[in-house]
């Protein structure tokens, strides 16, 4: 994933001294590249003129793979972008595809990510929950929930994980945050109903550590290093992941967690949850998200 900011120094606080992120490397001298296992790096956090989500990348499993998507998303009417090797080669991948889905947001489609085999040193000396599960999950906001959805699903081949109606939602407009599947992470998308497109295009990202003790210290190192917790901590009913919120510079959050459960697709059917959390998770000191602030005319 690859995101820009105009606060590129802040970031570097908060994602290696505050929530463990150990620095990878890349293409970019002036950027900021957090590493959390054998990829050299998962999320990109590049210096900008502006807050944005510059990439949300998706890995499948091979070049067969890729071109099935690729054709996919062409017979969809999407415009696809095949990426050059030397910009493949930026992104530390095989090769690559490019388009924008239904709501603006850049996605790339990859294979063949390039490892990293030495130690992983983290700062707060623990492990990422990665691997088959990929980085976490993120969640995006837009105004066309129910398109963007169908997108995912019909062309790309997420796995619908359930709902939430949003507190707007009446009988007549019956309003769901909607999680997606591709793996046994309950959800690694979310698509939120949002009053407008644009910038940053991100509601939250979530990472995942193994103990509950890495989450602790990495919610004193960010409350101490003056960041805004948006949520406390709590467990969620979904994806029954103990985590919190912490605000990102750029005005989205980034999730922290661990315990999150696997799904068996075998079992497994769509359900709606009518509560966020079980405990805690309180909001009530929470910032507005830039993603549901109305654009200044």
């Amino acid at each position: 994933m690859k995101v820009q900011t105009r606060h590129i120094e802040r970031w570097r606080e908060l994602a290696i001294e505050g929530l463990g992120f150990a620095e990878g490397s890349g293409p970019d001298p002036d950027g900021l590249y957090l590493r959390m296992d054998e990829r050299r790096y998962r999320l990109a956090v590049l210096p900008g003129d502006a807050d944005r989500v510059l990439a949300v990348g998706w890995e499948v499993r091979d070049q067969y793979a890729l071109a099935a998507v690729r054709e996919a998303v062409e017979k969809s009417g999407t415009d696809v972008t095949v990426l050059s090797p030397k910009e493949a080669a930026e992104r530390d991948v095989e090769q690559a595809i490019a388009f924008k889905d239904p709501s603006g947001t850049p996605v790339e489609v990859f294979f063949g990510p390039v490892l990293d085999h030495s130690p992983l040193r983290t700062p707060l000396a623990h492990r990422f929950v990665t691997g088959p599960l990929g980085m976490g999950h993120v969640v995006l906001p837009t105004p066309r929930a129910e398109e963007l959805t169908n997108w995912y699903c019909e062309v790309l081949g997420f796995l619908p994980r359930g709902a939430m109606k949003v507190s707007a939602a009446t009988p007549e407009r019956p309003l769901r945050v909607r999680f997606l599947g591709v793996n046994q992470r309950h959800h690694s998308l979310a698509i939120a109903p949002a009053p407008h497109d644009g910038d940053p295009g991100l509601v939250h990202i979530m990472v995942e550590v193994e103990d509950l003790d890495t989450v602790g210290r990495a919610l004193d190192n960010v409350t101490r290093l003056g960041f805004s917790i948006s949520s406390t901590l709590g467990r969620h009913t979904n994806d029954k992941m103990v985590s919190f919120y912490v605000r990102a510079p750029g005005g989205w959050d980034i999730e922290y967690g661990t315990d999150g459960m696997l799904v068996d697709e075998t079992y497994y059917t769509a359900e709606e949850i009518t509560r966020d959390s079980y405990w805690g998770h309180d909001w009530s000191g929470s910032e507005p998200l830039a993603a549901f602030i109305p654009p200044t005319k």
